[in-house]
């Protein structure tokens, strides 16, 4: 047989696609989804999604005019094969790599990218407004707008929200629903194919439009019979009766794997006209065409660098656990002894560590869907009858959720405990999975416990103490990424509330440390005792209650009082800063320091890189120290141990 002659190679962007006939996009194809295995294989990401859409990422292309088109992907982690055919193939190894292309769609990236995405759910909102916006322009030829989002986001109350927003509106809207769990799709197969094909079709389209205009000629009730009769029709053949009630035209199931369904029935709903939204229903596979993303999703839904041929993902080093995995291991040892525990996370099991614990307690863990906004007075219902929710959700996603926060929980002081995943910088998954603003958004909020461990056996400690507290609501925040190798307790122990602790006795400078960069600051200490000055080092542990009675003893015997949380500017420090304020210490003349992230947004990278960016390390708390000190540089070059002894 011969060799196909390579076609990828040919497309620099996507305009080259438009002229090849079928059986060339099939080989593109083929080609692309290759090309995003190896690339995975080299950098890590998000897999089994993008191999799912790469037939339908072809198709797209191919038949709509981007960039004028407006595509837009949900979520963005099954971009890949997008970024490949748009110009970034000879950047595509760079992916999630330090000064490389972002995992997710970024609009200053491409032109290609028109929204920004990373969180669930906003592609049909997004989608809309600009739809809105071209309309209102008067733009002729009308640009189209096309929203991919998957089944999992559609568990989303936002995107029903814009559903049925654009269901009311006259501005068209194309969604495209990937559905990759046939979890709404009947069989899919040669008479669905047709009969899509069948209702997208200008002739079709013609003719229903014609019917409309002789049914407005009957009375209204018939008028309305006949279109909920039609709708209802088209319902029943297809399963789209829920989105034709939300106002939607809707085609499919359809096989998003193959070409000779996808291409006809794209090309139809380009070149028709009118202003009714349409939803294409497309049936896909996670993992496609590689066999052993194909054999498990959720393990190759995000991956590790990985062997190609056997799959195998590449292991780190033995190390310590996890928080996450430290944090099911607390909640489950105070769920044996408290039966009110119960557990709620918004589609992330795995990631919160729930899974483990819903291993143990399958009645008590609930998994409500990418619906934190849900979640979260979903808990505040549980905690109104007497049990004791604890609501893992990362922090970035507990923004979503942030007026049930505020509204249904801190309003009515219900005690729901938020366990707060990902807090700091994320590393790979850069700016929009960071978890830097959960201690400004929730230390404004009355009556809030907020606390952060140190390390791993402290966040025993944070699970045992959010058990007890009863009264109220709170939180804790942890990082991504594993601990210290510190020795785990069986069970953790309640701390006093609102107080903190002293783990070393200094006079010239207090370092006042909340959360893991506790052993920054111990190193900083190190440092400083290495040059003269001793320093005190104290771990918060609350940010509230804030220890007042502790930033006041640090405030009183030390002439610069730092403080260092990985968050940002509202948080820790400015809580500090408030009350120092008030306290008149800053009247006496103490030099207080505040280290926060800055105030920008900080792009992927490892996450020890990103604490060298944001000036949150050990020799940061130095400097910081010296500088308030009015130490000259000349001054600050560390002393031998020979001259340091002699002194």
């Amino acid at each position: 047989m011969t060799p196909r002659t390579p076609l990828l190679d040919r497309v620099k962007v996507p305009a080259d696609l438009r002229n090849f006939s079928t059986e060339q996009l099939k080989q593109v194809a083929d080609e692309l989804r290759a090309e995003t295995i190896d690339t995975v294989a080299t950098t890590g990401g998000h897999l089994g999604a993008s191999l799912g859409v790469v037939e339908l990422t072809v198709a797209i292309h191919a038949v709509f005019d981007t960039p004028r088109d407006r595509l837009i992907w949900d979520v963005g982690h099954q971009a890949y094969p997008h970024k490949i055919l748009t110009g970034r193939r000879d950047r595509i190894r760079t992916l999630r790599q330090p000064g490389g292309l972002s995992g997710f769609t970024r609009r200053s990236e491409s032109e290609y990218d028109p929204f920004g995405a990373a969180h669930s759910s906003t592609s049909i909102s997004a989608g809309l407004g600009m739809a809105v916006a071209r309309d209102l322009k008067g733009e002729h030829p009308k640009r189209n707008v096309i929203a991919v989002i998957g089944d999992g986001a559609m568990s989303a109350g936002m995107a029903y929200e814009a559903m049925n927003n654009a269901g009311a509106s006259k501005s068209r809207l194309i969604v495209v629903l990937n559905d990759n769990d046939m979890s709404i799709a009947p069989p899919v197969g040669a008479m669905s194919a047709y009969l899509s094909r069948l209702i997208s079709s200008r002739s079709f389209l013609s003719l229903r439009d014609f019917a409309v205009r002789m049914a407005k000629r009957f009375p209204r009730p018939i008028e309305r019979t006949a279109r909920r009769a039609e709708e209802y029709a088209r319902g029943i053949l297809t399963g789209g009766t829920l989105f034709e009630e939300l106002g939607f035209y809707y085609v499919g199931p359809i096989d998003g794997h193959n070409m000779e369904h996808l291409l006809p029935v794209l090309r139809n709903l380009r070149d028709a006209e009118g202003d009714e939204p349409v939803l294409l229903h497309v049936v896909t596979q996670k993992g496609k065409g590689y066999a052993p993303a194909e054999a498990s999703v959720d393990k190759y839904h995000g991956v590790s660098k990985f062997n190609v041929v056997t799959g195998e993902q590449a292991k780190a080093p033995p190390g310590p656990p996890s928080y996450t995995k430290v944090f099911a291991q607390a909640l489950i040892a105070e769920a044996e002894a408290n039966p009110r525990i119960v557990a709620v996370t918004a589609a992330m099991p795995g990631g919160t560590g729930l899974d483990a614990f819903g291993k143990k307690f399958p009645e008590r863990t609930f998994d409500v869907g990418i619906a934190e906004q849900h979640a979260v007075t979903f808990a505040a219902g549980m905690a109104t009858e007497g049990l004791a929710p604890f609501c893992a959700i990362y922090s970035t996603f507990l923004q979503r959720g942030y007026d049930q926060v505020v509204h249904d929980v801190a309003l009515q002081s219900l005690p729901v405990r938020f366990a707060m995943d990902r807090a700091g910088m994320v590393g790979a998954d850069g700016a929009t999975h960071a978890g830097v603003y959960d201690l400004a958004y929730l230390g404004c909020l009355p009556g809030m416990v907020i606390m952060a461990p140190a390390d791993e056996a402290e966040l025993f400690d944070c699970v045992a103490t959010a058990a007890v507290i009863d009264d109220r609501p709170s939180a804790f925040r942890y990082p991504r990424g594993e601990g210290i190798g510190l020795t785990l307790p069986a069970r953790g122990s309640v701390w006093d509330i609102g107080k903190g602790r002293v783990l070393r006795e200094g006079n010239k400078v207090a370092i006042l440390c909340f959360g893991p960069r506790l052993y920054d600051g111990l190193k900083a200490a190190d440092e400083l005792a290495a040059r003269g000055f001793s320093a005190t080092v104290a771990d918060a542990r609350f940010m509230k209650p804030l220890d007042t009675a502790l930033v006041d003893q640090l405030a009183r015997h030390h002439e610069v009082l730092i403080t260092i949380e990985d968050g940002a500017i509202g948080g820790f420090g400015s809580a500090v800063a408030h009350h120092l304020a008030w306290s008149g210490a800053f009247d006496r003349g103490l030099k207080f320091r505040p280290m926060t992230l800055p105030d920008r947004f900080i792009d992927h990278n490892t996450p020890a890189a990103q604490l060298i960016e944001a000036g949150l390390t050990a020799n940061d708390i130095v400097n910081h120290a010296l500088n308030a000190l009015k130490i000259d540089e000349a001054s600050r070059a560390r002393p031998s141990p020979v001259a340091f002894s002699a002194q």
